[in-house]
């Protein structure tokens, strides 16, 4: 299946006249983990960790991923002609260095650009500028060739109540204007989820076990408009926002928003999270402050209501673990249990919690050697049953 859809994608790329094709693990936001729609890389190299990052030419397809899944990879890739590189192994390429050995001249560097970072785009351009060729970033070649693609996420959105975040909207945008002016920043683009979702003070489900919510968000000194996905604007959502200033436009919209920002405009972004595209799209007498996002500092640093909360999950949390660690060593043996009905009674026990949403990810429960796998997660194929004996 794998072979299928790399030939497939092969003849989409010759079309194009492509050399090689780059398909990161990121969305359009360089989340650390993506929703179904966007498991591009997943869905070429069959390969399902969290990490990595592919190259297909035309005649060799590889991914590079780190040492948490060294062995998954090697399984996973096992008769799919997809290579593995082990990144940090001596003698093995980086990405970087692959693309530049093995580019011919002239050749073509494609990729979808909302995946990719702006400073990783850029130094894939100097690559191709370097071998006198040029790179192709409109198109999702991906896209033409997964008939079946999950659509994206619309999950619905949550007020965040002041009793859970210690501070309302009004003065965080007020603290990150501050920081704007300083830097000299008339327009600040925001593409990161995380951010986004605590600047607003709003949660979502657009990504397994991370809260947040598919938006772009551009913010001056006076307007804040956040590009979302219609369908999600609920008439409590958007008294929510009308209350505080906050203007919405559709998610798309951004990409056509950002090539009208008036050249008078110096914006602030990082483009190390915003993706290749909007800095592409960018009018070319705009001028760009690249740094951090002012949010990244201020949500690290907690106040005493999320200290507390902070508090309180946890010892919720060593409730459900101690109960389950009590049923564990107690029935080990008398009653049937696999590594999955394990981590299913567990998910249960947390669920019991007052206050409980989600588990921050999926639990990692591997019995024996599946111990060590690191991010082991068990399937139906791989999941053991548990003895009163080895390790879990």
């Amino acid at each position: 299946m794998i072979q299928d859809r790399l030939k497939a994608l092969r003849s989409e790329m010759a079309k194009r006249g492509i050399s090689l094709y780059v398909v990161p693990t990121a969305d359009f936001h360089e989340s650390e983990y993506v929703g179904e729609h966007f498991k591009a890389r997943k869905y070429i190299t069959g390969f399902t960790g969290s990490a990595g990052t592919a190259v297909i030419t035309m005649d060799e397809a590889g991914l590079w991923t780190d040492g948490r899944y060294f062995v998954q990879a090697a399984a996973q890739l096992k008769d799919t002609t997809v290579k593995l590189f082990k990144i940090g192994e001596e003698g093995v390429p980086t990405v970087d260095e692959y693309i530049k050995d093995t580019l011919s001249d002239g050749g073509v560097i494609g990729f979808d650009g909302r995946v990719v970072n702006a400073a990783w785009g850029k130094r894939l351009s100097e690559i191709a500028k370097e071998k006198h060729g040029s790179m192709y970033v409109n198109e999702d070649l991906i896209d033409l060739i997964w008939t079946d693609r999950p659509p994206m996420s619309k999950a619905p959105v949550m007020i965040f109540d002041n009793k859970y975040t210690g501070e309302d909207i009004s003065s965080k945008l007020k603290r990150v204007r501050e920081q704007m002016a300083q830097k000299g920043a008339t327009l600040h683009l925001m593409s990161s989820l995380y951010d986004i979702a605590w600047l607003l003070n709003v949660r979502g489900g657009d990504i397994s076990y991370v809260p947040v919510v598919l938006s772009y968000l551009a913010l001056s000194q006076d307007s804040c408009i956040w590009f979302l996905q219609e369908e999600v604007v609920t008439e409590t959502l958007k008294a929510y926002l009308d209350k505080n200033g906050i203007q919405t436009r559709p998610y798309d919209d951004f990409y056509e928003y950002v090539k009208h920002i008036d050249e008078k405009e110096t914006v602030l972004l990082n483009t190390s999270i915003v993706n290749y595209r909007i800095c592409d799209s960018l009018p070319d007498g705009v001028k760009v402050i690249d740094a951090e996002d002012p949010t990244v500092v201020m949500k690290a640093v907690k106040n005493e209501v999320q200290l507390e909360n902070l508090r309180k999950a946890h010892l919720k949390d060593a409730v459900a673990m101690c109960k389950f660690m009590y049923w564990l060593k107690t029935n080990i043996g008398k009653i049937s249990m696999t590594e999955i009905s394990a981590s299913d009674y567990l998910a249960s026990l947390r669920a019991e919690q007052e206050g409980f949403l989600d588990l921050s990810f999926a639990t990692i429960c591997g019995y024996a050697d599946h111990g060590a796998i690191v991010h082991y997660s068990a399937t139906e194929e791989s999941d053991r049953q548990l003895k009163p004996e080895s390790l879990l």
